[in-house]
């Protein structure tokens, strides 16, 4: 067989064994085998740089290692007739990801496309990881949503029964003031516990995913009034919240489950209470951003980091600033970041010294389909709207 037809034909056989590759492993160690084997070569050195490994194949003078990492790192590709060293630095596209050392008789295009074979190699591996990555987290996941779904449910009956035991001491009068004290603490406390396991119960509900990473919950779609969900946000903290203000800047509905949102909007609420400097005031406010509405609550307290701006909306994490001053658990955030995302929006928190603090959150005023359906009073609700803008016009 002719040269060039038996590199074609070379090739093609290591193109072949390449896709026949287990990709849930490294295939480094495999491809340097296959490259000496097929090409008749005396020895190959693969240089991966994502991983920092090299992986030889056949008998070395010298340490190949250093020859693979020096061409990677100087980025060097080169033939040498006279030691009959070939070396290639790998790439996707313009970027190195490692280099190919070879000793044997080849010639330089054939040098090249090996390198080509085994950069692609090296990305197809990258892509099954990161898949396997993203699956395994997901059902971790979904692990931690149905752990905290069970949790929240166990302590849903006890902490009932801890409040009706407390109303029913309030009752047996008279009570001692110290006594008076005992029960309201009790049934204070509970309150709170009782709320988060409501704040739990819903993370669950908004982490759980299917087998294709689709939420397995829907939305209850219902048109409502930008200032009808400041009101209920409102009156869900009142009393925890002192100087609570609500603005509207124009008149405008959205399709929303209202539930939900108005938990999104309390938790902001709540938040702001929790951290606002004593006497400072506490702003709701909803305006209409084209196709959005953008919510946001503002206090004036502690200024978040500019590193922590992203991260106080992952559940669990607090920021530094702020753990010294109130007490918290790191979920309420989370559950309003999901909230938001559940119907096709996103969260955003500004903070600084003169301005103050402001959590944002921006919903379309109508939904995807296939995040939220719309109920029968919202359906007729949107359709009298539309009449009425048919009539007007």
């Amino acid at each position: 067989m002719a040269g060039p037809a038996r590199e074609m034909s070379s090739l093609y056989a290591l193109t072949h064994c390449t896709l026949q590759l287990d990709l849930h492993a490294e295939p480094g160690p495999r491809l340097a085998e296959l490259i000496r084997e097929i090409f008749s070569l005396e020895a190959v050195a693969i240089f991966d740089s994502d991983l920092h490994a090299v992986y030889p194949s056949g008998p070395w003078s010298i340490d190949p290692g250093e020859l693979a990492q020096n061409a990677y790192h100087f980025e060097s590709s080169s033939d040498d007739a006279a030691t009959g060293l070939s070396r290639r630095v790998l790439r996707l596209g313009s970027v190195p990801i490692g280099s190919l050392v070879l000793r044997g008789e080849t010639s330089p295009l054939l040098n090249d496309a090996i390198a080509d074979i085994v950069a692609i190699t090296f990305d197809r591996y990258r892509a099954t990881a990161n898949e396997s990555r993203m699956e395994a987290e997901r059902e971790a996941e979904q692990m931690r949503a149905a752990v905290l779904d069970g949790l929240a449910h166990a302590y849903k009956t006890p902490l009932t029964a801890i409040r009706a035991a407390a109303s029913g001491l309030e009752e047996m009068k008279p009570l001692t003031p110290a006594q008076a004290d005992l029960v309201a603490l009790i049934d204070e406390q509970a309150q709170s516990l009782s709320d988060l396991t409501t704040r739990l119960l819903s993370t669950a509900r908004l982490a759980s995913t299917g087998a294709n990473g689709a939420q397995v919950f829907s939305l209850r779609g219902a048109a409502v009034s930008a200032a009808t969900l400041l009101e209920e946000a409102a009156a869900l903290v009142a009393g925890r919240a002192g100087d609570l203000r609500v603005e509207q800047m124009g008149d405008f509905t959205l399709l929303c489950d209202v539930r939900m949102i108005s938990m999104l909007l309390a938790q902001y609420a709540e938040n702001a209470a929790k951290y606002a400097d004593p006497g400072s005031a506490i702003t709701l406010r909803a305006e209409r951003s084209g196709d959005e509405a953008i919510f946001s609550v503002h206090n004036f307290g502690p200024v978040i980091a500019q590193a922590d701006r992203e991260r106080v909306f992952d559940r669990f994490y607090r920021s530094a600033s702020g753990t010294a001053r109130a007490a918290g658990t790191g979920i309420g955030l989370s559950v309003a970041k999901r909230v938001a995302l559940a119907h096709g929006g996103s969260v955003w928190v500004a903070s600084d010294e003169r301005e103050g603090t402001t959590f944002f959150a921006a919903i379309p005023l109508t939904p995807a389909k296939d995040r939220i359906a719309a109920s029968s009073t919202a359906q007729q609700h949107n359709a009298a709207q539309q009449h009425d803008r048919s009539s007007a016009a």
